[in-house]
C-alpha cells in the first residue's frame, strides 16, 4: 500500500503509456503536483500538460529531483536513469499497478474487469451503464472512449471501474470489490510459463474480492472454472442456460451485429441489441448486464446504453471507406483467439472479400503462439502480413513474418497470404486491388492502423 498523506510531488516515468497516464490524471484531479517523463510526445501527454503536468521528455537522473514519490511503468527498467537517481535520493519507488491498487481502495465500490480478451470493451459498457445510472464513477479504460472523452474520468462518486491487467501479474496489486473474469487463454508468455501459471494468477485476483463482494465469472473457460470453483460468491454468465445470465437465441443483423434474449436462470429479462459485432461482444455484455443488476440498475436503461454503444477506438473502428467502396477497418487484436472472433464476427456482413492485415506484436508472443497464429486467419479471403512490432522486445529470436506466412501456405497452399516490407508497399498494393464491396480490416497492438489511414488517403493524393 503507498502512503499518499503528506505527498506534494509525484514523478511518473513512462507517464504517456495509457495506463500510466490516467493514473496521472487523477492525482492531478486531486491536487498533487505531476511530473513525469517519456521518450516521444503524443496527445496523451499534450492532455496532461494542459491539465497541468510538468513533463520531460527523455529519461535523465534530474528529473526525479524534488519529487516525494515516484511511480514507474511496466515498460521501466531497473537501469532506467530516474530510477537509480531516485534510489540514490532515497525516494520511494512503486508500480503503477501498486498506484492503482492504492487509488482502488479508497472507494466503497471498485470494479476490476480482468480477462486476457476483452477487457477494454467490457469496462467501457459498465463505465457507460455507471455514467447512465448518475453514479458519477471515476473510470480508467485501456483504450478512447469518445463518451468520455478519452480512456480516463474523475468522478466524484463512489464507484471506481478499471480494467485489470494480468501482465507481470499486476491486477494481484489491486484491491476490487467487485471482480469480472472474462476469459483465460494463453498469453504474455515472456511473464508467464503457461496457460496453468495464467490460471493461477487468475485465482490469486480473484481471491482479491472480500468475502462481501461478487466475482462475475465465465464458467464455460475451463481455466476460469478452476480459478473459481472454490469460491461462493462467483455470479455466472455464458451461452448455457445452466448459468446465471445467459444468451439464447442469438442471431446477427445485416450489419452483422448480435441481438439475443437475455435470461437469468429460467427468467427471461430482455432482449438485447448490440451495435458491436460477434458473438464475444455478447458474452462482454452479458458481464455488464450481470454487473449491473447486481448493483440493482434499471434494466432498461442498460438496455439502451447497450444498444448505443459503438464501441472504443481500435476495437472494430471503422475509418471509412474509399472512393471505390472499399470498406476500412482497424482493431487492435493481436492474439490468436481475438484474430478468429473478430474476422468470424466480421463474415456476418455481407461483402465480397474479407482483407486483412495483421502486425505481429512482439517476438516472444509470436514465437510462443505460431502454430496459433497459423489457423487464426480461417476467415480472411486474403491475407497480408508485416513485420513484427517490437514493442519492449530486442530481434533477439528466430521468428519472423515470412516464417509464419510460409507455414500459413504450408497448411493451406491455396491460401492468398503476402508479405511486403513497408506500409507503404502495403496501401499501394491493397488500393489497387481492393475491389467494390470488400472490407479491409487492419490488426494489431501496433502502429498498423497508419495502413488504413494511408489507404484513405489515397483517394485524396
Amino acid at each position: 500500500m503507498v502512503q499518499l498523506e503528506g505527498l506534494k510531488q509525484i514523478h511518473l516515468i513512462g507517464i504517456g503509456g495509457i495506463g500510466l497516464s490516467a493514473v496521472a490524471e487523477i492525482l492531478l484531479a486531486r491536487g498533487y503536483k505531476v511530473t513525469g517523463s517519456d521518450m516521444k510526445e503524443s496527445e496523451l501527454i499534450d492532455r496532461l500538460i494542459t491539465k497541468g503536468a510538468n513533463i520531460y521528455l527523455g529519461h535523465r537522473s534530474k528529473n526525479v529531483e524534488g519529487a516525494d514519490l515516484v511511480v514507474y511503468s511496466s515498460a521501466i527498467s531497473e537501469d532506467n536513469p530516474e530510477i537509480i537517481r531516485a534510489k540514490e535520493l532515497s525516494i520511494k519507488t512503486v508500480s503503477r499497478a501498486d498506484m492503482l491498487g492504492t487509488l482502488m481502495g479508497e472507494y466503497e465500490h471498485s470494479i476490476a474487469v480482468a480477462g486476457t480478451h476483452g477487457k477494454t470493451t467490457t469496462t467501457s459498457m459498465i463505465s457507460l451503464i455507471l455514467e447512465h445510472s448518475g453514479l458519477d464513477p471515476t473510470i480508467l479504460i485501456g483504450g478512447n472512449l469518445t463518451e468520455i472523452g478519452g480512456n480516463v474520468k474523475v468522478g466524484k462518486g463512489d464507484y471506481f471501474i478499471t480494467e485489470a491487467c494480468e501482465y507481470m501479474d499486476s491486477f494481484l496489486n489491486l484491491k476490487p470489490t467487485i471482480g469480472i473474469i472474462l476469459n483465460i487463454d494463453s498469453d504474455h508468455l515472456d511473464y508467464f510459463k503457461d496457460v496453468d501459471h495464467i490460471a493461477r494468477s487468475f485465482k490469486a485476483f480473484a481471491k482479491l474480492v472480500p468475502e462481501g463482494g461478487k466475482i462475475i465469472a465465465l464458467v464455460s473457460n475451463p481455466f476460469v472454472k478452476a480459478a473459481t470453483q472454490e469460491l461462493e460468491n462467483v455470479i455466472t454468465f455464458g451461452l448455457t442456460e445452466n448459468l446465471d445470465y445467459w444468451a439464447k437465441d442469438i442471431h446477427f443483423s445485416e450489419e452483422g451485429f448480435p441481438s439475443y434474449n437475455l435470461h437469468k436462470g429460467e427468467e427471461f429479462l430482455v432482449e438485447i441489441e448490440l451495435k458491436v459485432p460477434g458473438e464475444h461482444n455478447v458474452l462482454n455484455s452479458l458481464a455488464t448486464f450481470a454487473l449491473g443488476d447486481l448493483l440493482g440498475l434499471s434494466r432498461e436503461m442498460m438496455k439502451e446504453t447497450l444498444k448505443n454503444f459503438h464501441g472504443t477506438q481500435r476495437r472494430f473502428d471503422m475509418l471509412g471507406r474509399t472512393d471505390k467502396g472499399v470498406v476500412v477497418i482497424d482493431d487492435y487484436g493481436h492474439h490468436p483467439t481475438e484474430i478468429k472472433e473478430t474476422l468470424k464476427a466480421a463474415k456476418n456482413i455481407p461483402m465480397k472479400k474479407l482483407w486483412c492485415i495483421f502486425q505481429p506484436h512482439t517476438f516472444t508472443r509470436t514465437m510462443a503462439l505460431f502454430d496459433e497464429f497459423t489457423e487464426a486467419f480461417e476467415n480472411a479471403d486474403r491475407l497480408i502480413i508485416a513485420d513484427i512490432y517490437a514493442a519492449r522486445e530486442k530481434d533477439i529470436y528466430k521468428v519472423d513474418s515470412q516464417s509464419l506466412i510460409a507455414k500459413i501456405k504450408e497448411k493451406e497452399p491455396e491460401k492468398f497470404a503476402l508479405y511486403f516490407k513497408t506500409f507503404d508497399e502495403i496501401a499501394d498494393f491493397v488500393y489497387e486491388n481492393a475491389e467494390p464491396g470488400d472490407y479491409v480490416i487492419t490488426m494489431g497492438a501496433g502502429d498498423i492502423f497508419r495502413v488504413g489511414e494511408m489507404i484513405l488517403e489515397k483517394d485524396f493524393s
